[in-house]
């Protein structure tokens, strides 16, 4: 199998520093929509076998759809092969079913409607206040919307959902970083909170945490050796939350019994904290200065939004087709299998692209066009089939509630220079986000 030689675009980190490579997925999308890409040694790491790239929206919803025939537990679901493979496929993110179904149910009924309706509006006062703290009385202003707003939001949202103090919230600010930063030299060895005013889980976890070696670099955070910090906070904070029980999401799930009578094990919780605690900030943290610097590169779009606030859900969904925080998601085929008349063999990797399946031309008109009047608008940005994003309803309350705020309170909003992209294949990240704006 020979790969087209540019195809190195979508492998490389440092190439997504300009933002995904759309036009070469275009190309691809019309001639090869299932594309092999090489993996060869870059930036440290060593080549990986390569694998199939998969780029129309319909075949992409069919690889996800069908977890018998393209598993998320074989190979887990990054991109390159994992070097703790057995500890990885303990996570959710990294199940099949029957497996897979049995957590999401336990998870499920965590999220109650009370629940739910408690942190929508505990989100709501809460962007209402972040916005309040940046703007103020002042006339005008200047701040990075991606670290004084757009950070703080999901991590606000995150400790109320774990059950995590406020204080400690930085902590899974340095967590994320260095999860989905480990490319980017400025997020790899991400160290925000020292502890200062946290609380004393938090300090115990900070006594484990890893320090960088001689060449700089930390432990491969993709492993259980990587964060034995983010793994001993989650210990002992589900032992203080089965010793007192509150009416957060994590005291209900360590409080759920399933069909056989069994309850979420140590492990299993750990795991499940890593993925709310990286995956859950991450996606957002990214996907909201995203949708900002959507609006602010599209001034009609965003004019209209102000003139018609009702606008603002339908415009969420096309802020998150438009930027597309989550870029790719690794299956692995458990036969022999044809995909868009590609071959696909069993132990072949298949990557799905969600960056391109939202700019499908078949099933978007004009894609690359940003329209916050777009609908219908099925784009994937949080998955489909078994493994559809479970806190999508709140990532949408989070979107909506932070942009209300910030167009209720300002007038105009500029850019006051150009953003800074992370380093990243996988996430579509924002590590800095300046602007200028003048108050309502």
């Amino acid at each position: 199998m020979t790969a087209p030689a540019d195809t190195l675009a979508l492998v490389d980190p440092a190439a997504y520093e300009d933002g995904p490579p759309l036009e070469l997925l275009r190309r691809l999308r019309a001639a090869t929509p299932v594309t092999w890409v090489e993996e060869p040694a870059l930036h440290g790491q060593p080549a990986g076998p390569g694998f199939w790239l998969v780029l129309r929206h319909a075949d992409v919803e069919r690889v996800l759809r069908d977890p018998a025939t393209f598993s998320s537990w074989l190979g887990a679901t990054q991109v390159r092969d994992a070097a703790d493979l057995e500890w990885v496929r303990r996570m959710m993110l990294n199940t099949d079913p029957p497996d897979h179904s049995r957590l999401r149910r336990l998870l499920s009924r965590s999220f109650t409607p009370r629940a739910v309706a408690a942190l929508t509006a505990s989100i709501e006062a809460t962007a209402d206040r972040l916005v309040d703290r940046v703007v103020g009385g002042a006339a005008e202003g200047r701040c990075d919307f991606a670290k004084d707003l757009a950070a703080d939001l999901p991590l606000l949202t995150l400790a109320d959902v774990l059950g995590v103090p406020a204080e400690d919230r930085w902590l899974l600010y340095d967590w994320s970083n260095r999860v989905i930063g480990w490319q980017d030299r400025d997020y790899a060895t991400s160290a925000a909170f020292d502890g200062t005013g946290g609380t004393a889980l938090a300090r115990q976890a900070l006594a484990v945490r890893p320090a960088p070696g001689p060449d700089g670099r930390m432990p491969d955070p993709r492993t259980r050796a990587g964060m034995p910090d983010l793994y001993a906070y989650a210990r002992l904070l589900a032992e203080e939350k089965r010793r007192s029980p509150t009416d957060d999401v994590v005291s209900l799930l360590l409080a759920q019994v399933d069909e056989d009578g069994g309850q979420v094990s140590p492990e299993e919780f750990e795991n499940l904290f890593w993925l709310f605690a990286v995956a859950g900030n991450e996606t957002l943290r990214n996907g909201l200065p995203g949708g900002l610097i959507a609006l602010l590169q599209h001034p009609d779009q965003l004019a209209d939004l102000r003139a018609d606030p009702a606008l603002l859900p339908g415009a969420v969904e096309e802020l998150l087709r438009w930027w597309t925080p989550v870029m790719v998601f690794r299956r692995t085929a458990t036969r022999d299998v044809d995909l868009a008349g590609v071959r696909v063999r069993a132990g072949d990797k298949v990557v799905v692209s969600f960056t391109s399946a939202n700019r499908d031309e078949s099933v978007f008109d004009d894609p690359d066009r940003f329209d916050v009047r777009r609908s219908p608008n099925p784009h994937l940005s949080f998955g489909h089939g078994p493994h559809f994003c479970l806190g999508a309803q709140l990532a949408r309350v989070q979107l909506r509630a932070l942009f209300a705020a910030l167009l209720r309170r300002t007038g105009s909003i500029e850019p006051d220079g150009p953003p800074a992209l992370l380093r990243s294949n996988f996430q579509r990240g924002v590590k800095r986000l300046p602007i200028r704006w003048t108050a309502a």
